[in-house]
């Protein structure tokens, strides 16, 4: 017999891709479970299949950063932050952050087909009774239109949005004279795209020479200290913490001003959830 649950939780990370660098994802997770019936005529009470798998992804790979440790260009090692990630491909990445910041898998290139197939065996590890399998599908939401991935990292956030390079797919929608502005989505989802948002104020001066293309971050919050220095041109400074409320606004008074249109901006984060908001030129 097969149990299934379709949509059963989300998962946001940030993936390291050795072709695309730093790119934020979202995926949709699918379950489904084989075993016996038991004398009740149940595989696996659904009231307890939400939180056994969701309390494995968000106590692991959610909201961190998926580093496929075989990839070219890609070395670790222990630094005072906890664990320090340098690669040169497909452009000049560091990272230095706590150790649950990351996760570590042992692969050339992050694929959602591999990591679901790893997440099934990491729950198989403490299966329920008369449960003899568990498969996992990570799908990414069906957009039509615009849609982005992007990574960024809240210190002030209590949750795991703290890390500093994690990130979401998202959909993004414009209107302006009460109608939707499918060029002007396209074009910000397209500039927005594998970028990083950074709060100006966590960007810190480099005391290391030679490194005027590269923009460094660094913060302290609840879980640690946190390091990220890119190229600046992968980067989008935003004068405020990169919530997506103040992505919205940003976004907004950015296309207002460029535009000379009032302008309504929906921000998506991840996948149905997110924030509005009006700016006029």
């Amino acid at each position: 017999m097969t149990l299934f649950v379709n949509r059963l939780t989300q998962l946001d990370a940030s993936l390291w891709c050795p072709r695309r660098g730093l790119v934020g994802a979202s995926w949709q997770v699918d379950v489904e479970l084989d075993g016996e019936l038991g004398e009740d005529g149940m595989l696996f009470d659904f009231g307890e299949v939400k939180p056994w798998i969701k309390g494995a992804i968000d106590g692991g790979v959610d909201h961190t950063l998926l580093v496929p440790t075989e990839a070219p260009g890609v070395t670790l090692h222990d630094c005072r932050e906890g664990l320090c990630l340098r690669s040169d491909t497909p452009y000049p990445l560091e990272m230095r952050a706590p150790r649950q910041a990351m996760s570590l898998l042992p692969w050339p290139e992050i694929t959602a087909e591999r990591l679901a197939d790893h997440l099934a065996g990491e729950l198989m590890r403490r299966p329920p009774p008369r449960v003899d399998a568990v498969r996992l599908t990570l799908r990414e939401e069906a957009i039509e239109g615009a849609a982005y991935g992007y990574s960024h990292g809240l210190k002030r956030h209590a949750g795991n949005c703290q890390r500093i390079a994690h990130g979401h797919r998202s959909r993004l929608h414009v209107w302006q004279a009460g109608q939707r502005q499918p060029a002007l989505e396209a074009r910000w989802a397209d500039w927005l795209g594998e970028r990083y948002l950074v709060d100006a104020a966590d960007i810190v001066e480099d005391d290391e020479s030679g490194l005027d293309d590269r923009l460094t971050t660094r913060y302290r919050a609840e879980q640690g200290q946190f390091f990220l220095r890119l190229p600046r041109r992968r980067c989008a400074v935003l004068p405020t913490p990169t919530t997506v409320e103040q992505i919205a606004a940003w976004l907004a008074e950015a296309i207002a001003r460029e535009s000379g249109r009032a302008t309504r901006v929906q921000a998506f984060e991840g996948i149905d959830k997110g924030a509005i908001a009006e700016a006029r030129p």
